[in-house]
């Protein structure tokens, strides 16, 4: 059976593939990261598209690599009569959409098969294959495929319509391309492409985009892979960076908490900033904070959790149930119902990210500023309504206590802004109301008798984004209740040294959904930094260094982990868990001493 960590990546930054051990790939989304799959064997099978380059009758390759300091995948495979190599690629996109593949002879003589089966609109669609001379286009409705290669390809199996084979002989020192390309059908195809050139090309563009990192620790092999991994799910023309690649990879193999998460979540927001601010990426960053302030714009009530990459709002949830799901989870879902949840937190965290961003030095914005204003004028008349909380729970809204420190910190950072930048606004009020919130959620959200904050106003469960309540500076990391808190959240959401989000049945099943979920991998990310906040150094190291051993051999790492199967579950590959190694990273080595890093949700409540 496939796993989610048999997938590696490659991408343009506009688009992204996944691409399994045994040299398919299963995944891809064109021309954008959120378009239709035409490749969608991922939650299926090959009659749902995929395109296999590998040894004839092999399976897995031998190994596996990327090129260092790139987004260039290598596959090898040994085979009886010799060595091959599988080089994998996007090109960093000027125009039209490129996925090339070079075949490398290493050794003796090596047979290799070529199957691609293109399929549009996630499997649903057979598309219409014509030869023009070498070049072979699949078309259906506005899509196109164009296949270049020296290989002579058959096509016309009326067994498999629409699919390409072909069969070739490799000897040491040969190389053999194939490029795929992609094009609206009512434009003309284009041009050939060089793949040796677009190869050395795309190789600079990575290394010396890796070259720019100012990041120097214990860690730099894992947080370079995590920061290109990162980079290569933003969405360029935007500067959006998507959640993650692909959609209904499930979070219980075989059950039905499978979600669409090719979008943008402002909740990111500051852990994003501090990511590329705290490595030395101030452009990305301040692309990342423009995105921001267009989505967020307008109606401070119509503020969204989550967007398109280019800042669309209407994200319709449906399925596509012509597709079996990964493993037979179903069902496969496109869109995400929960972008019209309210969840309170949002205002907070843009208000905190928009602040972050004007501390570590990115130049004034009177727009940014004043879409800040309205945010809080919005939030003061909100901060204690009842939301669907960060998890996004599809049950009863609650009085989240996270939610509500959200409020607080976004209050909080508009305080500092009028004091400490000298900006225009109701400083005196806000403070007050910053000090309501406060006591509110000190009297209301917390649990005396466990000493410990609760997941919810009146709920004996626990979350653990309570350990963001120290990132905010909501309470010091060394007073007790926060102390407390983080203790009974490792005691309690603790599988195997690894955190739950919560108890999927605390409280009579505080979600609304049924089946159960594997460790969230950035809860425990934050449950490293918070063992390192009150002082235990070689605790929070140690499982640090655990939760790079959850990576796959390429050093990815997808939502969840399930312990006890040991498997990666969840989308794959996910910007939260590579943002929280990044950032543990950044604090373990003692790199948020920088400006950036001072401002990026380390600042301690003041008594």
């Amino acid at each position: 059976m496939r796993e989610i960590s048999d997938y590696g990546i490659i991408g343009d930054l506009r688009s992204v593939a996944l691409i399994g051990r045994d040299g398919a790939v299963d995944w891809l989304c064109l021309p954008d990261l959120d378009s239709p799959a035409c490749f969608a064997a991922l939650l299926g099978d090959e009659r749902h598209g995929r395109w296999r380059l590998a040894p004839s009758g092999a399976g897995d390759g031998t190994s596996r690599r990327y090129r260092d300091g790139t987004l260039i995948l290598e596959t090898e495979w040994r085979v009886e009569g010799g060595a091959v190599r599988v080089v994998d690629f996007m090109t960093p996109r000027d125009r039209e959409p490129n996925l090339i593949r070079i075949v490398e002879g290493l050794a003796g003589s090596v047979r290799m098969s070529m199957e691609l089966i293109p399929r549009f609109d996630y499997g649903a669609i057979v598309p219409w294959v014509t030869a023009s001379g070498s070049r072979i286009r699949a078309i259906a409705g506005p899509d196109a495929l164009v296949l270049d290669t020296p290989v002579e390809v058959r096509h016309g199996d009326p067994a498999s319509p629409g699919a390409l084979r072909a069969e070739f002989t490799v000897s040491a020192g040969d190389r053999v391309p194939f490029v795929l390309g992609y094009h609206r059908s009512h434009q003309p195809m284009p041009g050939l492409v060089d793949a040796e050139a677009g190869l050395s090309r795309t190789a600079g563009f990575w290394r010396d985009w890796v070259a720019r990192t100012t990041y120097a620790g214990p860690w730099d092999e894992p947080v370079q892979r995590s920061l290109i991994t990162l980079k290569a799910l933003t969405y360029a023309p935007t500067g959006a960076i998507a959640a993650a690649a692909t959609t209904s990879l499930p979070e219980q193999l075989g059950g039905g908490r499978n979600w669409d998460y090719r979008f943008c979540w402002l909740r990111d927001a500051t852990l994003t900033l501090q990511a590329l601010l705290g490595t030395g990426y101030v452009e990305e960053a301040r692309a990342w904070r423009e995105w921001l302030v267009r989505a967020a714009a307008g109606d401070p009530a119509d503020l969204q959790i989550m967007y398109g990459l280019d800042g669309r709002r209407r994200l319709p949830e449906y399925e596509l149930d012509w597709l079996p799901g990964f493993g037979g989870s179903r069902p496969v879902r496109v869109g995400n119902g929960a972008s019209g949840q309210l969840q309170i937190d949002v205002w907070g965290e843009t208000l905190q990210a928009a602040h972050a961003a004007r501390e570590a030095g990115l130049e004034a914005d009177d727009d940014a500023w004043r879409l800040q204003r309205e945010l809080l004028d919005f939030l003061e008349g909100h901060w204690d309504d009842l939301d669907n909380g960060l998890w996004e729970v599809r049950g009863p809204r609650r009085a989240f206590v996270h939610s509500r420190v959200m409020a607080w910190a976004g209050v909080d950072s508009a305080v500092r802004a009028v004091r400490d930048y000298g900006l225009e606004g109701h400083g005196e009020r806000w403070a007050a109301l910053r000090d309501r919130i406060h006591a509110d959620v000190c009297a209301r959200g917390y649990d005396a008798d466990r000493n410990t904050f609760t997941q919810f106003y009146g709920s004996k469960g626990v979350d653990a984004a309570l350990l963001l309540m120290g990132h905010t500076g909501f309470l010091s990391w060394k007073d007790p209740r926060m102390v407390g808190t983080i203790e009974a959240v490792q005691r309690e959401l603790s599988v195997d040294g690894m955190l739950l989000r919560y108890l999927t049945d605390a409280d009579g099943g505080v979600d609304g959904l049924p089946g159960d979920e594997g460790v969230f991998v950035i809860c425990t990310f934050w449950l490293v930094d918070a063992l390192h906040g009150i002082g235990r150094e070689k605790e929070a190291t140690a499982l640090f260094e655990r939760l790079l051993d959850l990576r796959n051999d390429l050093g990815l790492l997808s939502e969840e982990y399930d312990m006890r199967a040991g498997r990666q579950l969840g989308n794959m590959p996910q910007a939260f868990s590579h943002l929280g190694l990044v950032n543990s990273a950044l604090r373990l080595s003692g790199s948020t001493g920088s400006r950036a890093g001072r401002h990026l949700g380390t600042a301690e409540r003041e008594e």
